[in-house]
C-alpha cells in the first residue's frame, strides 16, 4: 500500500527553496520513510547530506548540537509532541519566522508555539484547529506557498503605492524652496490649489491601481525580508525622493523656466502674476502630472521590464492615466476651473514639450532595471 505525495508538492517545495524558505519535516513516521519522502518531493538539497534525527536521539541532544543540525539539511522522525515544540522553539531562538503545520492532537503544542500555526481543515482535529492561527481548507501544502507569494505581492504593492504617493512631494516642495532661497526672485512655480489638485485629484486612481498589481515575476526568487525591516525603509525613501522625485523636480523646474522663456521672460525678471505667470504655473503642474504618468508605469515593476505581456492587464492604471489627462484638460481650458485653480490654456509649444516628458523617464528607469537584473544574475 502506498500514500504518495501530491504531484504539486514537488513544485511547491522547489519554489520554497528558491524563495529562501526552509521547509523542515518533523513527523511521527519511521526515519527511512521520512527521508525517502523528503528526497522524493525535493524538500532538501540533493547535493548535500541529509541527516535524520529520531525522537530517541533528540532526547539526549543538547541545544547547541540541535542548532547545528537545524542549520543544515535535516529531517525529524518519530517525534513526540514536546519534541516538535522544541524544534519550533529552537528555530525561533535562531531568529527565524516559523510557520508550523499539522493535523493531530500531538501537533497542537508546536502549532501554538510557532509564529503562525496552520492546521489542516479537512483532516485536522478540533484540538489542532483551536491551537492554530489559520486553517488550510484544502489540506494542500502548495496553497501555503501560494499564500506566501500573494503576501509578498501585497507587501510589494504597498511599497509601490508609498513610493508613488511620496515621490510627487519633492517637485511640489522645490518651488517653495527656490522661492525662499532666491528671496522671491524666482516666483512660486506652483500654487497651493495646484498642489492640492495633484495630491487629491490626479494621483488617487493611479495609486489605487498600483495596489491591484499581481505579484511580480521573480518575487519568489527573492530572499525573505528581515523581520527588522520596516515598510518605509531607506530604499523606499531613496526611490521616492532621490530617484523619481528628484527627476520630476528637475523636469518641473526646467519646464517653469522654459515656459517663461517662450513668453519672453528670463531670470531674474520673471513675472509673479498675470497671464504669463499663470501659464507658466500651469506648464509646471502639467509637467509634474506627466512625470507621474511615467512614474506609475515605472513603479509597477521593481526589476521586471514594463514591456511584457501583462502591460495592459491592470486596467485601473490606464483609467487613472486617462483621468489625469482629462482633469488636466479641464482645469486648463474650462473657465470655471481656470478661475478656481489659477490656470490658463496651454499652447502648442507647451504640449509638444509635455508629451515628450514620459519617454526619456521610462527609458532611464528601464536601463536601471536592466542593470539590476544583470547584477542579480551574476550573483
Amino acid at each position: 500500500m502506498m500514500d504518495p505525495p501530491r504531484a504539486e508538492v514537488y513544485k511547491a517545495a522547489r519554489e520554497c527553496r528558491k524563495a529562501g524558505i526552509k521547509v523542515t519535516m518533523v513527523t511521527g513516521d519511521y526515519g527511512l520513510t521520512a527521508k525517502s519522502i523528503a528526497r522524493e518531493i525535493g524538500l532538501t538539497d540533493p547535493d548535500k547530506p541529509l541527516t535524520v534525527i529520531t525522537g530517541d536521539a533528540l532526547k539526549t541532544m543538547p541545544d547547541k548540537e540541535l542548532r547545528h543540525y537545524l542549520e543544515g539539511e535535516v529531517v525529524f522522525a518519530r517525534m513526540a509532541p514536546e519534541q516538535k515544540y522544541r524544534v519550533v522553539s529552537m528555530y525561533e531562538k535562531m531568529g527565524k519566522i516559523v510557520a508550523a503545520t499539522g493535523d493531530g492532537v500531538n501537533d497542537a503544542p508546536a502549532l501554538k508555539k510557532a509564529n503562525i500555526g496552520i492546521a489542516m481543515g479537512g483532516t485536522g482535529t478540533d484540538v489542532a484547529k483551536e491551537a492554530a492561527d489559520m486553517i488550510l481548507t484544502d489540506d494542500n501544502f502548495a496553497s501555503i506557498v501560494g499564500a506566501i507569494k500573494e503576501g509578498r505581492g501585497v507587501y510589494s504593492n504597498i511599497r509601490k503605492f508609498l513610493i508613488y504617493i511620496l515621490n510627487s512631494n519633492m517637485p511640489e516642495a522645490v518651488p517653495s524652496v527656490l522661492f525662499l532661497l532666491s528671496g522671491g526672485a524666482i516666483p512660486l512655480a506652483l500654487t497651493v490649489m495646484e498642489i492640492l489638485f495633484i495630491d487629491l485629484g490626479t494621483d488617487m486612481i493611479p495609486a489605487l491601481g498600483l495596489g491591484r498589481e499581481d505579484p511580480e515575476k521573480g518575487i519568489m526568487d527573492r530572499p525573505p525580508r528581515s523581520p527588522k525591516d520596516h515598510l518605509i525603509n531607506k530604499d523606499v525613501l531613496a526611490k521616492a525622493f532621490l530617484w523619481y522625485g528628484l527627476i520630476a523636480s528637475i523636469i518641473a523646474t526646467a519646464a517653469f523656466f522654459i515656459a517663461n522663456f517662450y513668453r519672453g521672460h528670463i531670470f531674474p525678471n520673471l513675472p509673479a502674476s498675470g497671464w504669463d505667470y499663470r501659464q507658466a504655473t500651469t506648464v509646471t503642474l502639467a509637467a509634474i502630472i506627466f512625470c507621474q504618468i511615467a512614474a506609475v508605469l515605472n513603479i509597477r515593476y521593481a526589476r521586471q521590464s514594463m514591456f511584457n505581456k501583462y502591460f495592459f492587464k491592470n486596467s485601473m492604471i490606464f483609467i487613472g492615466i486617462i483621468m489625469e489627462i482629462v482633469l488636466l484638460l479641464c482645469i486648463s481650458y474650462v473657465p470655471v476651473f481656470q478661475s478656481f485653480f489659477g490656470t490658463e490654456p496651454l499652447n502648442a509649444h507647451d504640449w509638444i514639450m509635455l508629451v515628450c516628458i514620459p519617454l526619456p523617464l521610462i527609458l532611464i528607469d528601464e536601463l536601471r532595471k536592466w542593470i539590476l537584473r544583470k547584477e542579480s544574475k551574476n550573483k
